[in-house]
């Protein structure tokens, strides 16, 4: 399972890289600061599935849940959020620290 959470991680942590790096030819072409963001992503990955998340948020949880926190969200910078979440995933799959005081030799 660590393995799993530790791949996700790395390919999303390459994933924020890629994207950080076509935001930055971007701006460099357009000659303004402009990023992409996780909404399009997202609406671009999964088409059939965001446009209901909308709905799903306000009829589980409530409208308080999506108007301050998930309108937040998709507006955040697709690198950002990528990255973020790839550091997560790296910290869930990390190695359990060697207790002090136990020697692990034979």
């Amino acid at each position: 399972m660590r393995f799993l959470f530790r791949l996700a991680g790395f390919l999303l942590l390459a994933a924020g890289f890629v994207s950080l790096i076509v935001d930055g030819a971007r701006a460099i072409a357009d000659d303004s600061l402009v990023f992409t963001s996780l909404g399009p992503v997202l609406a671009w990955l999964l088409p059939s599935f965001f446009p209901r998340i909308q709905l799903l948020a306000v009829e589980n949880v409530g409208a308080y849940l999506w108007d301050p926190v998930l309108v937040t969200l998709f507006e955040a910078p697709a690198f950002a959020a990528a990255a973020g979440l790839g550091v997560l995933f790296l910290w869930i799959g990390r190695r359990p620290p060697e207790p002090i005081g136990f020697s692990t030799r034979y």
